[in-house]
């Protein structure tokens, strides 16, 4: 056989692979989920894929042989050439096999965050750098929402329970005060039977007093009075997504406590009229003391929330835990202002939680689990998403 025939022969044999190869590295392209770009040493685009064109707005048409820094906003597009300049010197590895979060810009200027790993490649002598890119815009916005939350939940948190430590406050405070009035009264009417100007001082006196005691009375009742209003925005709500949100805050860092979390949710427990921040407030100040007991007083710890559709228009939300369980006679005072079974516990929590409930025309308590444990429970109102919105008075 001529040797020019051979030649031919493995010339259409390498030719096969060639486009066998870029076959596949085009199905690859087309279908790999992230992100995926390789630029030569001189950092020129030479493949762009289908997820990557999507995700910088460009077609492979507009980027090829261009510099890769064109998907780079300022003043990181000025330092790439240096980049890979300097690693091409001095084989120095920064970023190639360690991925970290960097800003990438699109073509219509727009910039996002994004997960970059860089892979190496050398063929021929040539360098060849692949990265992959993952989109973190939806997860950013995850985590600000959840910082969000997090911030008007706390807010509200400190709010209430500065409510509901003034409504017991002046609960009590009126006691004495009352008891005040009463001994000025008994001691003008005593400084009634003396004559003279001493005792024309002291009925003054006395009588300025009195007055100022009536009028603390009155400001500490219209205080309770204003507490006692609960205000907020009632809105057809979901009750899954409620839960969803305030699980997230409340369950930060239980798997390091070894906690498995359940849940058992009615499909037809679904919408609810309820203050967003109040009912979320509620659930995790629920979920974390079923933690915190479960922490401190049991080796099982599952923690359960579900919810249960009542025929009465009413949903029924729990939140069950395997800790030690509560006394009975503890159980009958739980809900009271002070009362707590914590070492450092102020004991207005879970008053809160009565508040906050009540105030949406529902009931709270809690019952034994049968296999050793609690079950902390709540009603709300259920409704239809075509009620309009409420102001609670």
């Amino acid at each position: 056989m001529p040797a020019t025939t051979h030649a031919q022969k493995d010339l259409a044999v390498l030719t096969t692979a060639l486009e066998a190869a870029e076959a596949r590295l085009r199905s690859i392209m087309q279908t790999v989920p992230d992100a995926m770009i390789i630029i030569d040493e001189r950092g020129r685009i030479e493949s762009l894929s289908a997820t990557a064109e999507q995700l910088f707005g460009y077609s492979m048409d507009e980027v090829a042989g261009k510099n890769i820094k064109q998907l780079m906003p300022t003043p990181h597009r000025e330092q790439h050439d240096g980049y890979l300049e300097r690693y091409l010197t001095t084989g120095e590895r920064r970023i190639i096999g360690i991925g970290r979060v960097v800003i990438g810009q699109r073509k219509d200027g727009t910039t996002f965050p994004m997960h970059l790993t860089i892979g190496e490649l050398k063929a021929a002598e040539k360098h060849y750098f692949t990265g992959f890119i993952r989109d973190l815009t939806d997860q950013q916005m995850t985590e600000n929402r959840l910082k969000e939350l997090q911030s008007e939940v706390t807010h509200m948190s400190r709010f209430t329970a500065l409510g509901e430590m003034a409504s017991t406050l002046a609960h009590e405070i009126n006691q004495p005060l009352t008891a005040i009035t009463n001994y000025l009264k008994g001691c003008r009417r005593l400084l009634e039977r003396i004559d003279g100007e001493p005792a024309l001082v002291l009925r003054d006196a006395v009588n300025k007093a009195a007055d100022q005691a009536l009028r603390a009375g009155d400001i500490i009742r219209r205080l309770r009075e204003f507490v006692a209003r609960g205000e907020g925005d009632r809105r057809v709500e979901s009750l899954p997504k409620l839960i969803e949100d305030a699980s997230t805050l409340a369950l930060l860092g239980v798997k390091e406590n070894g906690i498995a979390v359940s849940y058992r949710l009615d499909p037809a427990a679904d919408l609810v009229l309820a203050d967003r921040i109040q009912i979320q407030q509620v659930l995790i100040n629920l979920i974390r003391n079923a933690i915190e007991i479960m922490i401190e007083s049991s080796s099982r710890r599952d923690l359960e929330i579900g919810t249960l559709a009542h025929a009465d228009r009413t949903v029924e939300v729990s939140v069950s835990d395997t800790g030690s369980g509560l006394a009975p006679e503890v159980a009958a005072r739980l809900f009271q202002p002070f009362v707590t079974t914590k070492r450092k516990g102020m004991g207005l929590g879970l008053s809160i939680c009565r508040t906050i409930v009540e105030a949406h025309g529902g009931k709270i308590w809690v019952d034994a689990r049968p296999s050793g444990g609690t079950i902390f429970r709540f009603t709300l109102r259920a409704t239809r998403e075509e009620e309009e919105p409420t102001r609670a008075e």
